[in-house]
């Protein structure tokens, strides 16, 4: 059976009416007559049989049914311009991967690195998304997830990464000689919103005695806690292996021991099936733990 779609011209032209409130102020901003901005608009209420447009004299405003149809129409038209700028920019025989990724990890581990992988493989496009929640993968539109260990990833094919492990960190200026321990008591405390419990359990597993670990401010990322940390407001239950550059270079420090319990195993999420992107996909996967795990006896790359 056809399916009933609506013509590109139809929806632009509607598009266009329903932002500016006017026929005549859409048929400026698409270069075409008043006229034609109408019959466009008639064809497109013919084909939905429905009145998308409340018309007085020569005004025109959105009913109730155009209003909700302009919201889904403008979302469309905005994704297909961003998919067709995304494939025209495409080099010419160029392969691309699209990878959702946490943002932390992303900001600090990840896009840091990547000058390595594109010298590797210069033929691959590296696309990343930011995701801070697990999601369906199939259907998405990605290739692949850099993500924590979840149910959503049921069915799908997983590789273990790393282990996310914390430990507490503070700006080198905020510590003095003495009783770490108790300073760490006496620092304000910064949280992710995520993780409310953590500076509870790491007092406990720690032996430290923390007054009230829930009191303090709250982060929605482990990059937003971090960057509280790099201005001196305080002390952050964070991965190590974000800030390893900050406390070689002496700007934080963390006297105190990495949590045993508070971790996480990331893994690269990959679909249950391949696809066409599989062999590129491959590429990534093997340069990633490279990075990860470096063969024995050589040095990390430096972020």
């Amino acid at each position: 059976m056809r399916r009933k779609i609506p013509s590109s011209a139809s929806l632009q032209a509607f598009d266009a009416a329903a932002r500016h409130g006017s026929f005549a102020r859409a048929a400026e901003e698409l270069s075409l007559t008043e006229g034609a901005i109408s019959r466009q608009i008639a064809r497109l209420e013919s084909l939905l049989n429905c009145r998308l447009f409340d018309r007085t004299g020569s005004r025109v405003k959105l009913n109730p049914a155009g209003t909700r149809y302009a919201r889904h129409v403008h979302e469309t038209l905005a994704r297909l311009e961003r998919d067709t700028q995304y494939i025209m920019g495409l080099p010419e025989g160029n392969k691309s991967l699209d990878i959702a990724v946490l943002p932390t990890f992303s900001s600090r581990w990840l896009i840091p690195r990547l000058n390595g992988f594109r010298s590797l493989y210069p033929d691959i496009t590296l696309n990343i998304a930011a995701s801070t929640d697990p999601f369906i993968l199939n259907g998405s539109g990605f290739d692949a997830v850099i993500h924590f260990e979840h149910p959503a990833w049921t069915g799908m094919r997983m590789q273990f990464l790393f282990q996310e492990k914390l430990v507490p960190v503070c700006h080198s200026a905020l510590l003095s000689p003495g009783d770490v321990d108790k300073q760490l008591n006496e620092l304000p405390r910064i949280h992710r919103r995520q993780n409310p419990d953590a500076w509870h359990l790491y007092a406990r597993e720690s032996k430290i005695s923390l007054d009230n670990p829930g009191l303090g401010v709250r982060y929605d990322l482990h990059e937003m806690a971090i960057a509280a940390v790099m201005a001196g407001q305080g002390v952050a239950l964070v991965p190590r292996m974000y800030v390893e550059n900050e406390l070689r270079r002496g700007l934080l420090v963390s006297p105190w021991p990495e949590s045993a319990s508070l971790n996480k195993n990331f893994c690269l999420v990959k679909p249950a099936e391949t696809g066409l992107n599989e062999a590129a996909l491959e590429d990534f996967e093997r340069w990633l733990l490279t990075e990860i795990t470096p063969p024995a006896g050589a040095s990390q790359k430096q972020a």
